[in-house]
Formats: C-alpha cells, sequence, structure tokens
C-alpha cells in the first residue's frame, strides 16, 4: 500500500541483503516523498538501533525546488543489524507560514489568517515539554491591538521558526518499510593487504635439481616485519594446504612437472589431507597457530584462501565422489575456461548432495576460524551457487561478525554484484584492467556512488594471475602510479609480492602470467639486496600507507569526486572528510601522470565547494610524496615528469 503520503524510489536499497556500512561511516539517505495538492510537507530518516529502539529523526532536505526528491546523511555508531525508515508528514504550520506571507500584505483574510496561525502555535505550545515562547507568539497573533502585519512580525520570531522546525506539528505521518544495514567492523571497508606465498620465504632454491626445500611458517614469519613496516594491515595467504599429485603442474604451467616440483597450491588434497590440513613442508597446525600469533604482534590479520576446489588425490575424491561431475566415460571432470585447462583441479559440483557439501565446507571454515582466522579470501566464488554464498555467510554472521569475506570474482558485472549483494563484506574488481583518465573515472564513479552501499571494491595492484600490459611496458613510473592510485582511490587496496620490486616479465607476449610464475615454483626474493640498491618501491608504499592512516577522508568510499584537467594523461581526483564539531576538516587532493613514459603538464581546475572550501580560497597544500609546499586556487598548473615522480598527493593546511 504506498500510503497517505506516498515515499518512493529509497536509497540505499538492497534486494538480497542489507545495505552495507561501517561505524562512523557517513551515507546519503535519499527518497521521493509527493502529496496532493499544494499544502506543505516534510520527511525525516529514523534510526533504528539493533535492538529495534527508535533513536531519533534527521531532517531530509529536498534536492532542488520542485524536485520532490530528498535527502540526509547519516552514520551508525557502532556494529551491529541496523535499520532506518523514512517518515513524511503534512507540516501545517509550515503550510500557514506560505500562506500568511502571501495574504498578509494584500490585506486578505487577515483575521482569519492570524487566528489560524494562533491555533497551531498554541497548540504547539502545549506539547510536553511545554514551550511558554510558543503560547505566547499565539497570544501576539490575536492582540487586535497591533497591525496584522506587526502581529505577525512580533510573533514569528526567529526563535519561534527554530522551535517549529525542531519540534514540528506533524499530521498524516506515513512510513516507509526499514531498510536493513549491516555494520560491520572498520577492516571491511578500510585496509592495506599484502599477499605471498609461505613456501617461497626461505625456500632453498640452489641446491640439486630435486633437492630443493621449501619455506616454512617460521622462516615466512620472518618477513612479517617488514610487511607491518611497510604499513599493512593484512597478510593474505595463498592456500597453505596439502598439494596433490596427481597431473601436477610444474614449472611456467607446464604438464611435465620436474623431481622436486612443488606444484600449484591451489590443487588442493593429498594424502596428507584435505582442507582442514596444512602442507607437511610448511609445518603442523600448530606451527600455523604460531604464524598467526606472531602476525598479531606486528597488527597483521591472516586472510586465508578459501579454494573450494581439489586434486584428484583429495580425499573428498573417493569419500565423496558425489560432490563431483563425473563425465560419460566414468571420469571426473576438471576444470577448463577455454581455452585454459587446469588438469590438476576437480570442481565441486553442488547439485547432487547440497546439504552434505554445505555441512563439510561450513566445518572447514569453523575450523580456520577456530585456528585464528577472520578474513576469508574466497577464489571463484562466481563458479558456485549464489544461493550457497548467502547461507553460508549469512551462518558465520550469526555466530561471528567479525569475520569478513572477499569475493575473488573477475567475472560479469551481474554476478560481481549478486555476490557483493549477499553477503561478501570485499569484492576484487576491474581496476587493473582500468587504466585511462576516462575509463577510471567513469568506473570509479560508479563504485564510490551507485554500487558502494553494497560492494566495496579491494584494489590490488596486481596477482599472481595478473600482470597487466601497463606494468609489463611502464617500468618503475608504472608501478608507482599504480601504488598511489590503489592507496588513494580505495579505502582497501593490495599488492602481491614482488610488486615493490617492480616485476613485470611476462610469461610471453600478450599474456598477463608471470614468467617462472610463483604458483608453481619456489620463488625466493632478495629484499635486503633490492632495499640496499634501491631497486624497490617499498618506501613508496610505506609513505601511501602512513597518509592512509593519518586521513581519515583516505578510510572511505563515497566521498571520492573527480576534478577537470584538461590534458587525458592527467587525471585529478580529491577526498573530503568535514570533522566533527570543533575538529578540522580532512582532504586530500591527488594527482597522477598515467603516462609512465614522458612527462606532462597541465592545468588542473579544482571544484572547492567539494573539498569544503570556498571559491575565492587561496589554499596552502603541501605534496606529501616530496614536503613541498603551494598555494592554490581554482585553477593551477602541474607538471609531473615519470622520471622524478608520478604523483602528487597534496594535504592542505589551515584555511
Amino acid at each position: 500500500m504506498i500510503g497517505r503520503l506516498p515515499i518512493l524510489d529509497i536509497s540505499p536499497d538492497n534486494d538480497l541483503g542489507p545495505v552495507k556500512a561501517v561505524p562512523g561511516e557517513r551515507f546519503t539517505v535519499e527518497a521521493t516523498v509527493i502529496r496532493e495538492g499544494h499544502d506543505s510537507l516534510a520527511a525525516g530518516v529514523v534510526v533504528h538501533s539493533p535492538t529495534g529502539r527508535r533513536q531519533g529523526l534527521v531532517p531530509l532536505r529536498e534536492r532542488a525546488p520542485g524536485t520532490d526528491r530528498y535527502e540526509a546523511e547519516i552514520s551508525l555508531p557502532s556494529e551491529g543489524r541496523w535499520s532506518f525508515s523514512v517518515e513524511s508528514w503534512s507540516d501545517p504550520f509550515s503550510t500557514w507560514l506560505h500562506v500568511a506571507r502571501v495574504k498578509l500584505p494584500l490585506d486578505s483574510d487577515t483575521d482569519l489568517v492570524l487566528e489560524e496561525g494562533a491555533r497551531l502555535l498554541a497548540r504547539a505550545g502545549r506539547r510536553t515539554p511545554r514551550d511558554p515562547a510558543l503560547t505566547v507568539a499565539a497570544g501576539v497573533l490575536r492582540d487586535t491591538s497591533l497591525p496584522p502585519l506587526a502581529r505577525f512580525e512580533t510573533a514569528v520570531t526567529d526563535e519561534v521558526l527554530a522551535a517549529m522546525e525542531q519540534n514540528p506539528i506533524r499530521e498524516l505521518v506515513t512510513r516507509s518499510r526499514r531498510i536493513k544495514v549491516a555494520v560491520h567492523r572498520e577492516r571491511a571497508l578500510f585496509g592495506s593487504w599484502y599477499e605471498f606465498f609461505p613456501r617461497s620465504e626461505g625456500a632453498q632454491v640452489d641446491r640439486a635439481p630435486g633437492r630443493e626445500l621449501s619455506g616454512t611458517f617460521a622462516t615466512a614469519a620472518k618477513r612479517l616485519p617488514a610487511i607491518a613496516d611497510m604499513g599493512f594491515d593484512v597478510v593474505y595467504l595463498p592456500p597453505i594446504h596439502p598439494v596433490g599429485v596427481a597431473h601436477r603442474k610444474g614449472r611456467d604451467n607446464t604438464l611435465s612437472p620436474a623431481p622436486g616440483d612443488p606444484g600449484s597450491v591451489w590443487a588442493i588434497g593429498s594424502a596428507d589431507g584435505g582442507h582442514d590440513a596444512v602442507h607437511p613442508d610448511l609445518g603442523t597446525l600448530a606451527d600455523f597457530d604460531a604464524f598467526v600469533a606472531e602476525a598479531s604482534t606486528h597488527g597483521l590479520e591472516i586472510a586465508l584462501d578459501l579454494a573450494l576446489q581439489c586434486s584428484p588425490d583429495h580425499p573428498w575424491v573417493t569419500e565423496h565422489p558425489e560432490w563431483f561431475t563425473t563425465r560419460a566415460d566414468g571420469t571426473i571432470a576438471y576444470a577448463e575456461n577455454p581455452p585454459k585447462k587446469y588438469q590438476d583441479i576437480y570442481p565441486l559440483c553442488f547439485d547432487h548432495d547440497f546439504e552434505g557439501l554445505y555441512a563439510e565446507i561450513l566445518r572447514v571454515v569453523r575450523h580456520w576460524m577456530d585456528h585464528g582466522v577472520r578474513i576469508f579470501r574466497v577464489d571463484n566464488p562466481h563458479t558456485k551457487p549464489v544461493v550457497f554464498w548467502e547461507r553460508l555467510l549469512a551462518d558465520v554472521a550469526a555466530t561471528d561478525p567479525d569475520v569478513l569475506f572477499l569475493a575473488e570474482a573477475f567475472t560479469r558485472p551481474a554476478m560481481m554484484r549478486a555476490l557483493a549483494k549477499v553477503g561478501f563484506h570485499q569484492s576484487y574488481t576491474y581496476f587493473t584492467w582500468r587504466n585511462g583518465k576516462d575509463e577510471l573515472t567513469e568506473y570509479l564513479t560508479e563504485l564510490s556512488r551507485e554500487t558502494a552501499h553494497y560492494l566495496r571494491p579491494n584494489f590490488f595492484a596486481n596477482t599472481p594471475d595478473i600482470l597487466n600490459a601497463y606494468l609489463q611496458h611502464g617500468g618503475r613510473p608504472a608501478f608507482e602510479a599504480r601504488a598511489v592510485l590503489a592507496a588513494t582511490l580505495s579505502p582497501t587496496w593490495g599488492i602481491y609480492s614482488g610488486f615493490e620490486l617492480c616485476e613485470n616479465t611476462p610469461a610471453a607476449p600478450g599474456s598477463e602470467e608471470y614468467l617462472h610464475s610463483e604458483k608453481y615454483e619456489y620463488r625466493p626474493r632478495d629484499w635486503a639486496g633490492a632495499a640496499a640498491s634501491g631497486a624497490t618501491i617499498a618506501p613508496l608504499i610505506t609513505r601511501l600507507n602512513e597518509l592512509r592512516r593519518a586521513h581519515p577522508s583516505l578510510r572511505e568510499l563515497r566521498n571520492l569526486r573527480f576534478h577537470h584537467v584538461d590534458r587525458p594523461e592527467i587525471v585529478c581526483f580529491s577526498k573530503h572528510r568535514p570533522g566533527a564539531p570543533g575538529e578540522p576538516d580532512d582532504a586530500v587532493i591527488v594527482v597522477v601522470n598515467l603516462d609512465p613514459h614522458h612527462a606532462h603538464e597541465a592545468t588542473v581546475r579544482l571544484d572547492l565547494p567539494s573539498i569544503g572550501r570556498m571559491w575565492e580560497e587561496d589554499l596552502k597544500v603541501t605534496d606529501e610524496l616530496t614536503g613541498r609546499s603551494y598555494t592554490w586556487r581554482a585553477d593551477n598548473y602541474v607538471r609531473l615528469d615519470p622520471a622524478n615522480g608520478t604523483a602528487h598527493v597534496f594535504t592542505i593546511s589551515g584555511r
């Protein structure tokens, strides 16, 4: 039923689950509110706590006269299942004000108009708590010893108007349905991720062929202080489980492994166990527990890969053949994404024993939760039923709402959005393939406005599977530019180990695979040597993460705004967060040269009101990457040479 004063097209909303937020994150509620005739109406947002308690009314303001589109900005203070609704009501006092301001100067119906106003004010004055000022104003409107206009002007003071606005007379109140909001912990929105293979850290590869030794959890733990020193929050581990032997892939994805080749960590399962076991080369479950504990001492969380697939040697293959697809010749179908073939991997089939498979996967997830894992990076979730994820994520959230899931789904937009809507806390995106200004602007506008209330992007600049052509051909400036973009455009970003060394050799021309991919072999790196020679951009990454922690505006998504630049090679954007009462605003302006090969100069035209400033203001800006300060205005000259730095990251001092 539409209601007496219709409330339409409420935003944000999610047709498959709750809207998402974190504590203190500001978001805009919008609704179309209409009524018949010419009487005034008003509307507001009502926030309901996780216990269902009404938390007050935030007024909605019409976006522009005559649009009937109302909006207000709200935030929720703590984690939990909140909700909001929109209320509309007839506002007889505002209606009367309009009539009085039209009729009284015309000396039309003056006594009647003033008496109607007096009754409204007297009615408002009798409310609890009583407001004597409104009762006095009603008396003034009835004082026939004064001329009509004088009665109105004497009675309707700023104090009276403020009181009526703060506590209006509400008639014909209409309420919308409640919109659910899941308020997650801050890490669901903000964080810096670092991916590395534990087996490569401390691996011994300078031995006789077939005699190489894997790194262990103990040797991998020695890498954690450096990761923490770069300012990362989350260490993401690819699968740490036993690797199958059947159809094992050799180096560079060959079908003929050499003795000692460790195989792909995504070919999960062997005689040593399945998804609830650790590879014996890495150590034991106790060693994993020690690794998690050591990470925690450095302020790092562990994100574990949840890859729901099996090698032919996985115990599930013999114990539960109904969990796989059997072909006409009786063999189990291996994974394919033509022309790619994954002979060492069997995908799961959910169509024969959904309940049994579901129970086992939930058990596996809770097993790792019991061992300190509170973040899961889910491999290829788009190849499993969406209804499976909806149920699994809801069941985990019911008991452990702090556990987060990242969807690694490089697939069609509709599927990516559906996975986010049913509960995934974060999502991989197409950022890796958005390298030009127009495509960055279009895509980030979508992510920060259209889908921000349910899809949170995680901007990985590279992955073990994705070495974009921009990085292959752009050299160090390309890595610097992509790091700046990822770290400032998105509240959550990440890199795969080796990015800081600018590793950029592809397996073949036109391929996005790395040559000597770490997926198929040990890749220990000389971190100390790279630091000594300067062959690393770790200092830049560290500075970016420092700025992200220091500036609240960089911890948000919905506050992103692009600014005009008269050259296609240079992009400019800002993030602004208004300060709480008594606190300063926070604004960051980023300018990036997207051409890693050439210097470019341009004029940047800032939309100053979008960063909380007036058009005529001068800004003292400091480039936080160089320490240099400048005076900026609405129009500003920039020149960026990749040889000297691909970007400015400006902060603003004072007013």
